[in-house]
């Protein structure tokens, strides 16, 4: 589906929405609660057409996302002389302080 495939199928959906919104608004009155949900109605239908606006004027690039490499990690323990020029700022020390 195009970018500009769905964007159309969003706004048939949400003109649909405001149908039935007002079918429920003629079926339960204009109380506080479908007076909510008609705001929100209003809300998408303005932020859909910004949408449209930014992708208009800037329509997004196709980005391809980067493989990422796994590095297998052996389980086997490491060779302790690794460690021995290390700073461990106490942790782990023999005599339990700091150097």
């Amino acid at each position: 589906m195009s970018l500009q495939d769905a964007m159309t199928a969003v706004e048939r959906s949400l003109d649909d929405l405001v149908r039935s919104v007002g079918t429920l608004e003629t079926q339960l009155g204009a109380g506080l609660d479908i007076r909510r949900v008609r705001t929100d109605t209003d809300h998408l239908r303005e932020s859909l057409t910004l949408l449209k606006q930014s992708v208009a004027a800037a329509p997004p690039a196709h980005r391809r996302t980067p493989e990422v490499e796994m590095v297998p990690i052996s389980d086997a323990p490491y060779d302790s002389a690794l460690w021995t020029d290390a700073q461990d700022e106490g942790l782990g020390c023999r005599n339990g302080h700091a150097p």
